[in-house]
């Protein structure tokens, strides 16, 4: 993957984790969920632990090769 392709990729999931979040976050407000309920269901969100995952192998991806 080069560059543009890596930053492209970090975006679209970025993006889709901050709406999967706010998803999260307008239901449990609507059902009047407790605020460390919410942060619980946000933290140990199997998609969003995969989102996280991923944008750190991008990251890391992204990272110069010549670092010895």
């Amino acid at each position: 993957m080069d560059q543009q392709d890596l930053k492209f990729s970090k975006k679209l999931i970025s993006a889709y984790k901050k709406r999967l979040e706010k998803e999260i976050l307008e239901r449990s407000i609507r059902l009047r969920m407790p605020q460390n309920k919410v942060e619980e269901i946000i933290n140990n969100n199997n998609e969003l632990i995969n989102l996280k995952k991923a944008l750190e192998d991008l990251e890391t991806e992204s990272e110069p090769h010549s670092k010895v």
